[in-house]
């Protein structure tokens, strides 16, 4: 299978993953023959990529972290706990562990490298996919630090809940296409003390899991917010979460702007290590996340184009991958890499046709 994007999509492919809805809900299931309407409404929706069968690459097998139904539970978890601090309802806390529990269950059965974790990558509800697929990435790094069943649900909670004060921030201010003014990003800065007092009024969340919500925009070299704490001043939940928070919302798109791609996401990481990031965190993100996850186009410096086909773990830049044209020459037959043995050859661009 591999990564297309959807204004490249031709009637008649076959969709290799389900494509779930804002909701979590399977949209288009995998088999499905895509039709010039189908096309068109995934390009309405703002879908960016999809995942279609390649008889070329039938040896690419990509594995979903969490399942469909832990997503959708996800979803619903963190809509309705909107939806209890808009009615001034009780939050059961008891609702939000039970269905983190199932989450880390599924990523502890997963095998591999972390590449496709948002199955709907179009503009709706963005908050409570940024949500899930933070709490997503916090959590492979968590694991990765060898933490307790315990800690990871205390790390999950606060990860999951991080943006919850943007509840108290008017949506014209979240949704604003124009560059804000100093006194709008002033009253956005403040969901980070939002969540804090929201959480830490919560029966048995834990004041742990409150302070990711209250520090995740601070940064390791001191020049965050709300408090300017700098290193290990900042709680190291928070800083999984600062990492995790960034990277996703980098490589999502939003009403505002479009996404970019991993590989950028993670230059702009690695770029600022030490600096925005703790560097530890960092070196363990390289292990994790797939920069070019399977199935994904990319360029090499020769010309070529193709997709890859397996990680090389440690080395995200460095993946096997199957070239299929040379310019806009089709090679017959295509051209394997592993790009570990090639160290002239390098990924200078990714683009899913």
């Amino acid at each position: 299978m591999r990564q297309v994007n959807v204004f490249y999509l031709n009637e008649g492919e076959i969709l290799a993953h389900p494509i779930l809805d804002a909701n979590g809900r399977i949209l288009l299931t995998s088999g499905v023959k895509l039709t010039n309407l189908y096309i068109h409404k995934l390009q309405v929706l703002g879908v960016d990529t999809v995942l279609i069968e390649d008889d070329r690459l039938d040896d690419v097998a990509i594995q979903m972290a969490i399942t469909p139904r832990t997503k959708e539970s996800a979803y619903k978890a963190v809509k309705g706990v909107r939806y209890c601090i808009e009615t001034n309802r009780l939050i059961r806390s008891n609702e939000l562990k039970d269905m983190l529990k199932r989450m880390i269950s599924d990523l502890l059965s997963f095998e591999g490298i972390l590449g496709y974790i948002s199955d709907f990558r179009g503009y709706d509800d963005f908050m409570f996919h940024h949500s899930v697929n933070t709490t997503i990435f916090a959590l492979v790094l968590g694991m990765a630090n060898k933490y307790s069943e315990a800690k990871l649900l205390e790390l999950g909670l606060g990860v999951l809940m991080h943006d919850v004060g943007k509840v108290k921030i008017p949506n014209v201010l979240l949704n604003k296409l124009e560059k804000l003014t100093d006194e709008e990003f002033t009253e956005i800065k403040q969901h980070s003390k939002y969540g804090f007092e929201i959480l830490r009024k919560i029966d048995d969340f834990g004041l742990i899991s409150a302070h990711v919500a209250l520090q995740h925009h601070e940064r390791w070299d001191g020049s965050g917010y709300p408090r300017g704490l700098k290193g290990t001043a900042i709680h190291e939940y928070a800083r999984l979460a600062a990492l995790s928070d960034v990277y996703e919302a980098l490589t999502s798109k939003r009403v505002y702007r479009d996404a970019i791609q991993p590989y950028q996401a993670y230059e702009y990481i690695t770029g600022h290590s030490g600096i925005l990031f703790e560097p530890s965190l960092i070196n363990i993100l390289s292990t994790r996340i797939a920069i070019y996850p399977e199935g994904s186009g990319v360029i090499l410096n020769n010309g070529m184009y193709g997709n890859v086909v397996k990680q090389n773990v440690g080395y995200p830049d460095r993946p096997h991958v199957r070239m299929f044209y040379q310019a806009d020459e089709l090679l017959q037959p295509p051209v394997d890499y592993n790009l570990m043995e090639h160290p002239s050859l390098l990924i200078t661009g990714s683009e899913n046709r």
